[in-house]
């Protein structure tokens, strides 16, 4: 039996199938990176908002096309459109043979047993455990390049943000121990990884489950006497959270990144309240001077919402000078997606998608100057970069600057005088900005620190 591997949604999602990936092998199974190879699928699924639902759905009638044209036997459909929508899929979906719910990846193997045959098929086979008894963490078998990697520190979430389908898909925030973690780091060190990027739905609660405390500064803490990883990246940190001792730990702590992936969502306090975002506007410019001032280097990434209900004219101008005066590093807009099971799904005031795109599309349009505008300045200067591969096309490198988090953010491309191993640390002098992207050419360690 060939098994073949679909994993949708965001990282934390990847890192469940990363788990299954491991039990699989452990089974003896062979695992095939081509579909049209494979006896079986699993599609790992994503369902967070409409478009990652439709995502889902469109891969898993792509994999069906090969039950009806190609050897593949069965689909087992995992993570959380299979756990949002249980008792819909097998009705709308008929080809899928096997669900497996967010509780249930542990199971993935019986899974693949209960469908191996023409008379398991038949039957479909369903596991829908416990989401918050489940096991977390588990050996996996990393699908990032070798030098990076995330680390997801917790499961579920508590914020309940009335747009948020997630505590419903994933349950009640779960801190993993920290002894755990620090163990899996010094794990995935010795696989090679340089870059460990720390998730969860929210970093900075972790530990007040387990501890009666946010214990983040601690665990970064711990992780960096038991590692020598030389990059730390916090992806995924809620701005009511960010306490004076993790601002401290990020500008004395060398190897954690002066990067922070910190969700804001709206500026108006009338739309923060009815998002039921904790913390209002007064708070979010008081953290954002605060880590400003504290780590003068910091590179802030954000998200935002155009078009949640009852967002007036003057709400949404608030938010776009509020863009326009903090001048983030890297912004995310989202237009609202409107999701059953939350409680913004039966708010009044609903605004048509058209005008919320719109929207997005105009914050967008100011981000891409202020982004110019940042890039620009950094011509001249020399960046410390991580390789992550090189182009024979072009015959160019590329890499990531510690400003840049993998797959969503910039790249930086450069020259060097000889074929660099992904992995490795370069000086990158930058020459020129293309849009996003930074281009320049590698230099020595001397002539980085003459130039700093």
């Amino acid at each position: 039996m060939k098994i073949g591997f679909v994993s949708l949604g965001c990282p934390k999602n990847q890192l469940d199938t990363e788990v299954m990936l491991h039990e699989v092998l452990q089974a003896e199974y062979e695992i095939t990176p081509e579909e049209t190879e494979a006896d079986i699928v699993i599609i790992n699924t994503c369902a967070f908002i409409e478009s990652a639902k439709q995502e889902a759905i469109d891969n898993i009638l792509d994999i069906a096309w090969l039950k009806k044209h190609n050897n593949l036997q069965a689909i087992v459909v995992t993570g959380c459109l299979a756990e949002r929508y249980r008792e819909e899929i097998f009705k709308e979906l008929p080809e899928v043979d096997a669900l497996l719910g967010v509780g249930s990846i542990h199971n993935i193997v019986e899974a693949i047993k209960a469908v191996e045959t023409k008379a398991g098929r038949k039957k479909k086979y369903a596991s829908f455990e416990d989401k918050e008894q489940v096991r977390l963490g588990g050996d996996r078998v990393l699908t990032t390049p070798e030098y990076t990697a995330y680390l997801k520190i917790a499961e579920g979430c508590d914020n309940r943000c009335a747009y948020c389908a997630i505590p419903a898909i994933r349950g009640r925030f779960r801190s993993r121990p920290m002894e755990d973690l620090v163990a899996e780091a010094k794990q995935l060190e010795e696989l090679g990884v340089r870059e460990l990027n720390i998730v969860a739905q929210d970093i900075t609660r972790y530990g007040q489950d387990i501890y009666g405390e946010y214990r983040l500064a601690q665990l970064l803490r711990r992780i960096t006497e038991a590692t020598s990883i030389p990059w730390i990246r916090l992806l995924y940190c809620y701005p009511d959270k960010i306490t004076d001792e993790l601002i401290a730990e990020m500008r004395d702590n060398p190897r954690i990144v002066k990067y922070i992936d910190m969700p804001m969502q709206h500026i108006s306090d009338r739309m923060l309240t009815a998002m039921n975002r904790h913390g209002d506007s007064a708070l979010i410019r008081g953290v954002v001077a605060k880590l400003r001032r504290e780590i003068p280097e910091i590179v802030i990434r954000t998200t935002f919402i155009t078009g949640f209900p009852g967002e007036s004219e003057e709400d949404f101008e608030e938010l776009c000078t509020f863009v326009r005066e903090m001048e983030f590093d890297h912004v995310g807009v989202f237009p609202y997606s409107r999701e059953e099971d939350t409680p913004a799904y039966d708010f009044p005031d609903q605004i048509d998608t058209q005008t919320a795109q719109d929207r997005a599309d105009m914050i967008m349009a100011d981000q891409m100057e202020i982004n110019a505008r940042k890039n620009e300045a950094k011509v001249g200067k020399v960046l410390k970069v991580l390789c992550e591969d090189y182009d024979p096309v072009s015959e160019i490198h590329f890499g990531r600057s510690e400003a840049d988090a993998p797959e969503i953010d910039g790249k930086v491309y450069f020259r060097a005088p000889g074929r660099i191993a992904p992995g490795s640390f370069m000086y990158v002098k930058i020459r020129e900005v293309s849009e996003y992207d930074l281009i320049g050419r590698a230099v020595e360690a001397k002539t980085a620190k003459e130039n700093q």
